[in-house]
């Protein structure tokens, strides 16, 4: 599956727009890693375990929206992009969404 963020695939041609398509994953904060948060918060510097969380986050949001588009029948996904957002006070929500295409060689 080809997943871009522009509205054309170079050297492919669009023949047919399926739809929209998304993939989504709610992620929830454990105590342990507030905890190492707030710590790391004190002195600065990059929290790894939210950074790791939310990187696992949008590739389990971009596996479930491939999914979603090859049971449409797609060959590409077009125009991706991610949102994100917060869910109560220690949830995060991740959403992979584009248009499903179907695409042939240029």
């Amino acid at each position: 599956m080809i997943i871009v963020t522009t509205e054309n695939i170079p050297n492919y041609k669009v023949t047919e727009v399926l739809g929209p398509v998304f993939g989504l994953t709610v992620r929830a904060r454990g105590i342990g890693k507030d905890i190492v948060a707030s710590l790391k918060g004190l002195v600065g510097g990059e929290i790894n375990q939210y950074t790791e969380m939310l990187e696992d986050a949008r590739k389990q949001a971009i596996d479930r929206m491939v999914k979603n588009a090859a049971a449409m029948g797609a060959d590409a996904i077009v125009m991706m992009r991610f949102d994100s957002g917060e869910i109560g006070q220690n949830m995060s929500e991740i959403i992979a969404y584009g248009t499903a295409v179907k695409i042939d060689k240029a």
